[in-house]
């Protein structure tokens, strides 16, 4: 019962961190005009202009909360799924079945993220 009560906790902090970034990447990306926030569009223009995107791909700290953001989404849908596959009540093998495969296809596409939002900073240090 302590358990879930501290993933449930996890699961409601994943849920406040993906407002806050989420809200964030909206005022960098599309409030740009309403809400100009210096020096994430040096190139001026379109947030999407090439000259923007590797401009914001050299900030390390994109690159940080892409990965926190790739973390807090993933084990909030999938705890989430998770909940939500449980209410119909499986068998306890099963349950433990589906806790290990959602586990490992989480970890998997966190994995594959992380080395993406990686690799983009690396690339974008290089040009």
């Amino acid at each position: 019962m302590m358990r879930d009560q501290k993933l449930w906790t996890w699961h409601l902090a994943a849920g406040v961190v993906i407002l806050f970034l989420l809200g964030l990447h909206m005022t960098v990306m599309h409030l740009n005009v309403t809400v100009p926030l210096k020096g994430l569009n040096p190139a001026g223009g379109h947030p999407i202009d090439w000259q923007n995107v590797i401009a914001r791909g050299k900030i390390g700290a994109f690159a940080l909360t892409y990965v926190v953001l790739l973390g807090a989404a993933l084990f909030h849908g999938l705890y989430g799924l998770r909940n939500i596959l449980f209410e119909l009540n499986p068998a306890s093998w099963l349950k433990r079945t589906v806790s290990i495969v959602l586990l490992l296809c989480g970890l998997a596409l966190f994995s594959f993220g992380t080395w993406a939002a990686i690799a983009g900073f690396s690339l974008a240090r290089a040009m």
